[in-house]
């Protein structure tokens, strides 16, 4: 690698980094505080205007935080590369007090240090070294979102509608312990209701239906839809019901999690959950809910966008690996599209969501390398089967 290689400059670049990271995580941005989210917003939008002379749209939202559209590069051209991402974060307002932005030793702490604020200063500092070496040969979209803490109730449509037209999708959540992500397991998430029919449990039990009784055989048939072979996993986390202990249940309710590994599992899934019946033919049951993000599968174009990033670590010095995992992010409304798109490129760290949540410092010019060398292979070739079906 050349000196005046921009992935060599970057590769320098760690200093200031941190010193963009800091800023980024000291101001807070939580999912439900539309007016802080949206000044973390202003800041970003004003950010990479300053910084890269984006051409920057604010896409206004009522309830959550509006959402950036930022392009560079040529403009109006066809299938740019698409940096997907997110600024809110799980915390609340006046964390930062507590757990204020801080370095120590090889590593820096901060709420939403890792998830995501670092993978955003990467993928800014990436361009950057590219466009100030006039390597920008193809437009860049970044479409920089403020709900997908919260589902991306808002942000999906934007989301796919970007990707439809991109020849490829680079998702800048946090890296599995370095490795890439080129599978997530989609959600669903479901409600069920109960209803039974109220008596004195002691004297006229008879005469009730419990709704608990009715739950905890629906429960039953719920769990057992858990298959190791398939990596389904189906949990009833919450359940409530019931008034008092010598009251027959009138009333329960349970909140069901669902992660799939593929679309057809999905689908099938979906309608035996959603088609739930009681065993009490006495007992109403009620099942609402859905799919809320389909599983980003391993296709053909994953496959070969993760090969081209694997020849980018190389040339950095250093093994790439990939991972498949079960949390899910913005990158599974992308495979379903036929679009090729790879996840985990931001900061390698631990601790997303919870108090000692870090990123490694080191690890954060290396990625932003990674980051700008697949930009730069990208526009060097003729795509990466951005179309590809499932296998």
């Amino acid at each position: 690698m050349s000196a005046g290689d921009p992935l060599a400059s970057l590769l320098a670049d760690g200093e200031s980094i941190v010193e963009d990271l800091q800023r980024f995580v000291e101001i807070e941005s939580p999912s439900d505080d539309k007016a802080r989210t949206d000044q973390f917003g202003d800041f970003l939008a004003d950010f990479v205007r300053d910084r890269l002379g984006a051409r920057v749209a604010v896409l206004k939202q009522p309830r959550f935080g509006n959402h950036l559209r930022m392009e560079i590069g040529p403009p109006n051209g066809e299938h740019p590369i698409v940096l997907l991402g997110h600024f809110d974060t799980v915390w609340p307002v006046g964390t930062l007090e507590n757990m204020p932005f801080r370095v120590e030793g090889p590593f820096a702490y901060g709420p939403g240090s890792l998830d995501m604020k670092a993978g955003l200063v990467l993928g800014i500092h990436a361009l950057a070294a590219l466009q100030e070496a006039d390597l920008l040969r193809v437009p860049v979209v970044f479409l920089f979102t403020s709900d997908e803490e919260r589902g991306s109730l808002t942000s999906r449509p934007l989301i796919e509608a970007e990707a439809s037209a991109a020849q490829a999708v680079l998702v800048l959540e946090p890296a599995a312990g370095g490795a890439l992500k080129t599978a997530r397991k989609g959600i669903g998430i479901f409600r069920v209701e109960v209803g039974g029919l109220a008596a004195h449990a002691g004297s006229n039990p008879e005469l009730g239906v419990s709704a608990i009784e009715e739950m905890a055989r629906l429960i039953l048939d719920l769990h057992g839809l858990n298959d190791p072979t398939t990596g389904t996993t189906v949990n009833v986390g919450v359940v409530n019901g019931g008034t008092r202990p010598n009251v027959t249940a009138a009333a329960a309710s349970a909140e069901v999690d669902l992660r799939v590994t593929n679309l057809a599992e999905a689908q099938r899934l979906e309608e035996t959950i959603l088609g739930l019946q009681p065993h009490n033919p006495k007992a109403r049951v009620a099942v609402t809910g859905g799919i809320n993000r389909p599983p980003m599968e391993r296709t053909p174009g994953v496959a070969a966008l993760f090969e081209m990033a694997k020849g980018v670590a190389r040339g950095l010095g250093f093994e790439l690996g990939e991972a498949s995992v079960g949390g899910a992010s913005d990158a599974n409304f992308v495979t379903p599209l036929g679009v090729a798109v790879i996840d985990g490129l931001g900061a390698v760290g631990d601790g997303a969501h919870a108090t000692t949540e870090h990123v490694e410092i080191a690890s954060l010019p290396i990625r932003a390398s990674l980051i700008a060398g697949l930009i730069r292979e990208l526009q060097s070739t003729d795509g990466v089967g951005s179309k590809a079906t499932s296998p």
